[in-house]
């Protein structure tokens, strides 16, 4: 099986070298500064203590890299107009490409009854990356884990091996038992979704909440859990986002303060958002903010915790951008 990889960050340069590592054919698109990294000293994954040196295949044009059984789209969702465009070169005619992205998907809508399959405007305006990759050309992810890109073409894993795949269109297909059988085989604790749009509403449901917050305040989650004011916010908008998750068929099965329990395993943890924000790069806002809140207008679902979150976010993200 041949592997590609567009977006090789923290999380798309975890997932490149541990395939690679296993002995699967991955080869990597890239531009910039990472490509040259690439390309100079080769890809560095520093896990459990050991750094281990890959030289891969990578290239900043498509063509260059051919054809491949699975793309990895492992990128932030406001570079997403112009990666599905270069994951759709990469993809096989029978090939899938693999959304290992944080919020909403542009596909999310795809095949959805209570949204009526129309792309999500905050997503995909003009309807064109749906028209390019759409629910039958897609497996689903959901990555539960943390690693750092500190420089170009490094990756530091910090903690988690979780990740979800899932057929939005033919949910139990034979290319997501593939591709979580050879996740597996790599060394990653991958399992099949039964329904992946609820895992990624279910993961969005908290980040939604905690990486804006954090982004706005530089706290990291145990002092966002730690404060009543700002836990009784988070609990409001959570409890906003579940209502609209149960009015389009995916159901968050737990309460608020189990979320939390969770959270506070991982201790005094800067979420991406976070991250982004300390590094001076523009916020993933669209995917977690305001597509939840599109598709809440368009369910009739009331969120008004959620909507100052994003107009707060937005500013942000607007004063990133001027500086």
């Amino acid at each position: 099986m041949r592997v590609a990889v567009v977006g090789c960050g923290a999380i798309g340069g975890w997932l490149a070298g541990r395939l690679a590592d296993a002995g699967v054919a991955v080869s990597v698109l890239a531009r910039g500064a990472t490509l040259r990294a690439l390309q100079q000293r080769g890809l560095r994954i520093q896990e459990a203590g050991v750094e281990r040196n890959l030289k891969l295949p990578a290239s900043d044009r498509p063509e260059e890299l051919g054809l491949h059984d699975v793309v990895i789209l492992a990128v932030k969702g406001q570079a997403a107009a112009q990666a599905v465009p270069l994951a759709a070169a990469l993809r096989a005619p029978e090939g899938k490409v693999w959304t290992a992205m944080n919020g909403v998907p542009w596909w999310f809508a795809d095949g959805l009854p209570a949204l009526q399959n129309k792309p999500l405007r905050s997503l995909d305006p003009e309807g064109r990356l749906l028209a390019q990759l759409g629910a039958a050309e897609v497996l689903g992810g959901v990555v539960h884990a943390s690693c750092q890109n500190p420089e170009p073409a490094l990756v530091r894993h910090v903690m988690g091996q979780g990740l979800l795949v899932g057929d939005p269109h033919a949910a139990g297909s034979a290319a997501e038992a593939g591709l979580v059988s050879l996740l597996l085989q790599a060394g990653f604790e991958a399992k099949a979704s039964a329904n992946i749009r609820q895992d990624l509403w279910y993961k969005l449901w908290g980040n939604a909440t905690t990486n804006p917050i954090s982004a706005l305040t530089g706290a990291t989650t145990d002092r966002i859990l730690d404060d009543p004011q700002v836990l009784a916010l988070t609990d409001a908008a959570m409890h906003e986002l579940a209502a609209v998750g149960a009015a389009i068929g995916c159901p968050v099965p737990h309460t608020p303060e189990e979320r939390h329990a969770i959270t506070r395993r991982l201790g005094a943890f800067k979420t991406s958002m976070l991250q982004d924000r300390e590094a001076g790069r523009r916020l993933e806002i669209d995917a977690l903010l305001a597509a939840p809140r599109e598709i809440a207008e368009r369910v009739g679902v009331a969120t008004p915790m959620l909507d100052a979150l994003h107009g707060l976010a937005r500013l942000l993200d607007g004063s990133l951008a001027a500086a």
